[in-house]
């Protein structure tokens, strides 16, 4: 799996690394200090003695491209958490098939719709459904019948109601 990071991050990660290893820290200790696999400082250092800094460099990352870039992943992010009402849809559930859609209205794209889940779980979403709600609701009835009118039915531990 590709750590965290962009390419350049990665690489002064890798020469940080180097020069840690190269002021007489271990490679255990360097691991400690930079939180990485110590096999992947002694992989770094193996790349920097045969190859020199260019051992280090950056690599372009393999598969395909991405179809969004990063900030149309952050602003979709925020339209998602404004809701579908905002974008004219008639309820509160953002389905991958809507958000498929909106992706497409607005940036052009399209994705398969499995791959939408995907999308968001890796952006820090996480697939949820809205709390349905009566219509008819009223919370200030339901807040004056959890206050007076429960404990007044309500069992007590005796087995009898409340008088």
């Amino acid at each position: 799996m590709r750590p965290v990071g962009t390419g350049v991050e990665l690489e002064r990660r890798r020469i940080r690394a180097i020069e840690l290893l190269r002021e007489g820290h271990q490679p255990l200790e360097v691991s400690r200090l930079l939180d990485v696999d110590r096999r992947s400082i002694r992989r770094w250092k193996f790349a920097y003695q045969h190859n020199g800094r260019r051992g280090l460099k950056a690599r372009p990352i393999p598969g395909r491209p991405a179809l969004l870039t990063s900030k149309q992943r952050a602003k979709l992010v925020r339209w998602v958490l404004q809701g579908p009402e905002s974008f004219g849809f008639e309820t509160s559930l953002w389905t991958c098939k809507r958000i498929g859609d909106l992706i497409h209205q607005r940036f052009g794209v399209r994705y398969h719709a499995h791959h939408i889940a995907r999308l968001l779980t890796s952006s820090g979403l996480s697939p949820q459904r809205p709390q349905r709600v009566a219509k008819e609701r009223s919370d200030q009835r339901v807040r004056i019948w959890l206050t007076k009118t429960w404990p007044a039915v309500k069992k007590t531990s005796h087995g009898s109601a409340r008088a």
